[in-house]
């Protein structure tokens, strides 16, 4: 029998996706919002279909229902584009999705339902379960919030508070050279976690917090976006193709104020609050700018994820899980690492052409929430609403 903790939030879960989706006019369940980005209703057809593929397929020979769908929510099946016209009107998805789930919590809750099977073993599936579909939620999220943003070009918002630039400071804690462990130590995670690695860094500083609104304001204004010689030669070419001036979400009011829009339409940006929607690009453009600053601040770069979680460990990094966080290095498997033989468990971004992003939003569910968890963009990519952190060298002895 699954625990009742986990059989509560994957009941939670199931419900928090299905309003989602219900809140949406029957056409807009099936549209295209970010050219990286499926449709919304695929994200909750895709969390039914894994249910149906591990507790259905996999545990009990039935490949009857995960058949049927597969060519619309495997890996490797349909793309972004194509998965609009494949899905179900909205009701059709709610029922078949309420009805599904329904049923496959009535399994978990009672072991004469399911057989016997290692992947039901101190509750690994449903552990797993939880955690692919929170990320198949917060990917929901970030579709409507695509959508707020095609949908409000408008600039007659005006924030009551508008937000001025703010210098970066130095605000650090400081990490000793030494060899520590990365990577998942406990519990149920993901293939591109594993194994545990003992990795050797050098002495270094990391800014207490990711970079702030106000901070990034200031580097838009000191001409961070036209100030060439800030950026790599990727950044300028992505600046080139994309005509990027500011954040993604981002948008300047009639009086010529910033504002953002989220999930809930419109909102003044807080000063101090992350800044989020950066690409790779605009995160490395911003940590050459603030190097440029001097001080303290000389040598200020993106941190490796080492790096990262390490100062997560071992408390020296307290405040984080606002806004995930681009990483210097790119996306690759650990030492040692074993591919799982199932697509469903194998992490596909691991193609060298991803760039590793770490951390937590405030929309990521409290499963996700730990120091070994690992993400993958490309560099280009915005609707993440991914900001950044700064490491320095360590302070002269």
């Amino acid at each position: 029998m699954t625990s009742p903790r986990l059989l509560g939030a994957l009941d939670n879960l199931h419900g928090m996706m299905a309003d989602l989706v219900q809140a949406l006019p029957d056409a807009e369940v099936r549209r295209q919002f970010h050219p990286a980005l499926h449709p919304p209703g695929w994200y909750l057809g895709r969390a039914v279909y894994l249910e149906t593929y591990w507790l259905r397929e996999r545990l009990q020979g039935d490949a009857d229902l995960s058949g049927r769908v597969r060519h619309i929510f495997a890996p490797g099946s349909a793309t972004p584009a194509q998965t609009g016209a494949l899905l179900p009107p909205r009701d059709h998805l709610l029922n078949w999705a309420l009805e599904i789930q329904d049923e496959h919590l009535t399994r978990l809750a009672n072991p004469g339902l399911l057989p016997p099977h290692p992947l039901l073993a101190d509750d690994w599936l449903p552990s797993h379960l939880w955690q692919v579909q929170s990320l198949l939620y917060e990917q929901l999220l970030l579709v409507l919030i695509a959508r707020n943003i095609a949908r409000s070009p408008e600039r007659d918002y005006q924030p009551a508070q508008p937000l001025v630039p703010q210098l970066p400071t130095a605000s650090t804690a400081s990490v000793s050279q030494g060899h520590y462990r990365i990577g998942a130590r406990e519990g149920v995670a993901f293939d591109n976690e594993l194994p545990v690695q003992a990795v050797e860094l050098h002495s270094y500083r990391i800014r207490r917090r990711t970079v702030s609104n106000a901070e990034y304001l200031a580097f838009m204004d000191d001409g961070g976006y036209e100030r060439k010689e800030l950026w790599s030669e990727d950044g300028r070419a992505w600046l080139a193709a994309s005509g990027g001036t500011h954040p993604y979400g981002w948008r300047r009011s009639a009086d010529g104020n910033w504002h953002g829009v989220g999930l809930n339409g419109p909102y003044g940006l807080v000063a101090d609050d992350p800044v989020t929607g950066l690409s790779l690009h605009e995160a490395q453009a911003f940590a050459t700018w603030t190097s440029g600053l001097g001080g303290e601040l000389a040598g200020a770069v993106l941190p490796h994820e080492y790096q990262w979680e390490t100062a997560v460990r071992t408390q020296a990094l307290t405040e984080h899980g606002r806004a995930l966080e681009w990483c210097s290095n790119t996306f690759e498997p650990y030492d040692a690492y074993a591919a799982p033989a199932d697509p469903e468990l194998a992490t596909a971004e691991l193609d060298g052409r991803h760039q590793s992003v770490r951390g937590a939003s405030v929309h990521t569910q409290p499963c996700l929430r730990r120091a070994s968890l690992r993400r993958a963009a490309l560099p280009d990519d915005r609707h993440l609403l991914a900001g950044c952190r700064l490491v320095l060298p360590p302070a002269p002895s």
